[in-house]
């Protein structure tokens, strides 16, 4: 919702100093996840080292999205920012307030195509797969880079 690129933009400004940011990808611009009723997603992977374990930095995270505006609403609806963990290193983390791979990251082009940018070997360590195959396995056509 609102200015998508300066909410990007913002999210990443202020990972710091908790996080150091190694890499960015493109901004692309993909069809709503989930609820279809609402504006087109802009969407990005930022590859970051931390001295944080996971679960404070979903905490962290959370705190952010908050800072910048993010408000509850319903699954999926629409939202200001939504910051997520992909993966951390190689572990496998399956918690009540936190699952690390993204449980979902494999079916969602829209995460597939920045993270395939950044790391296509990357090897999922549930799956088996590097992201590049997984890529392969996802509808990619209503994606756009854009030039920002």
């Amino acid at each position: 919702m609102g200015n998508r690129l300066a909410n990007l933009k913002a999210a990443i400004l202020n990972l710091t100093p908790q996080m150091t940011i190694r890499k960015k990808s493109s901004v692309y611009e993909t069809p709503p996840w989930g609820f279809h009723e609402q504006d087109a997603f802009l969407n990005q992977v930022v590859k970051v080292e931390t001295y944080l374990e996971p679960e404070p930095l979903m905490r962290h995270l959370k705190r952010l999205e908050t800072a910048l505006g993010r408000v509850s609403n319903f699954q999926n609806g629409p939202r200001l920012i939504d910051i997520d963990i992909l993966f951390f290193d190689d572990v496998i983390m399956i918690t009540p307030p936190l699952v690390i791979p993204h449980p979902r990251l494999h079916e969602r082009a829209f995460v597939l195509v920045p993270l395939a940018e950044l790391a296509a070997e990357l090897a999922h360590p549930v799956l088996h797969k590097s992201i590049g195959e997984l890529l392969e396995g996802v509808d990619q056509s209503e994606i756009t880079m854009l030039k920002v």
